[in-house]
């Protein structure tokens, strides 16, 4: 299956979607927006994959938490899997429950030797439970966390040394959190193992409100930044191309213009597999 660039997929956007015959295209959804057994949700999706191959990206396993993933969402997700037969599937490294408590968010976490243990673990449970390997995603960070054991970078190594997992590089989240917390975007990229990486995202970002350009906010509502493009450009130098995708969940454009910045990022690959063959 040819995977060039894609495009996150929006209601808005389905008859563009369905009826745009780009090569390499692809969609990719939030999986927890289809969780249901039948309906125009499923039909929708279907109609789109008829044409295009379509990502799951999850947003609530909750991997980093220190309880297994809610056995009732993964039963619902495997089945997903099951009926769609998705190109990719990816969750994030993060964690967002706590018992029966559910936060509407991807809460960071202390990279400890225990929290390695348990991620670990959860990521293998969900693996199994789906029958395919999954990719995990980067974060974005917006203060220090003291007590790690280890960097970033390490943590997913040993993720994906332990677990056959795969890795999301999700380039906005790098460039945000290295500018929130003050490390080097260009060294975390080049410590990521190559071959594991399944997937790549690029979006948009904004200043915090309050603090200006000394927060950045990963809000996916805005044009991918130049220096984003720039570690795109840098990152498929060095492992190849890889699946990439245009995310935009706020002030979301018309297709034609989420197409345009798609298209950019196709032209990298391109270059970059003519560079390889």
């Amino acid at each position: 299956m040819d995977l060039s660039a894609g495009l996150g997929l929006k209601p808005e956007h389905f008859d563009a979607a369905c009826g745009s015959r780009a090569a390499g295209l692809w969609f990719e959804v939030h999986a927890e927006n289809h969780l249901v057994a039948g309906g125009p949700r499923l039909a929708w999706l279907e109609a789109v994959r008829a044409h295009h191959p379509v990502s799951l990206h999850g947003v609530s396993l909750s991997l980093a938490g220190q309880g297994p993933p809610d056995r009732a969402h993964l039963s619902q997700l495997a089945a997903l899997v099951r009926r769609l037969q998705p190109a990719l599937v990816s969750e994030h490294l993060a964690w967002s429950r706590l018992g029966p408590h559910y936060a509407p968010d991807l809460l960071p976490f202390v990279r400890t030797h225990e929290a390695l243990q348990h991620t670990a673990a959860n990521i293998e449970r969900v693996q199994d439970a789906l029958g395919c390997r999954i990719a995990i995603e980067n974060p974005s960070h917006y203060l220090h966390l003291t007590g790690h054991d280890w960097d970033e970078p390490d943590f997913l190594q040993q993720l994906v040394r332990r677990t056959g997992c795969g890795l999301l590089v999700d380039l906005n989240n790098l460039f945000v959190s290295a500018h929130n917390i003050g490390t080097d975007p260009l060294d975390a990229l080049d410590r990521l193992p190559a071959d594991a990486v399944m997937e790549v995202h690029l979006a948009g970002h904004h200043e915090d409100p309050a603090l200006g350009s000394g927060l950045l906010i990963d809000g996916h509502d805005a044009p991918v930044a130049e220096p984003v493009w720039r570690l795109h450009e840098h990152l498929i130098e060095r492992i190849g191309p890889r699946p990439t995708l245009i995310e935009r969940d706020g002030n979301l454009p018309a297709f034609e213009v989420l197409m345009a910045e798609r298209d950019r990022a196709h032209a990298q690959l391109s270059r970059a597999r003519e560079v390889v063959a």
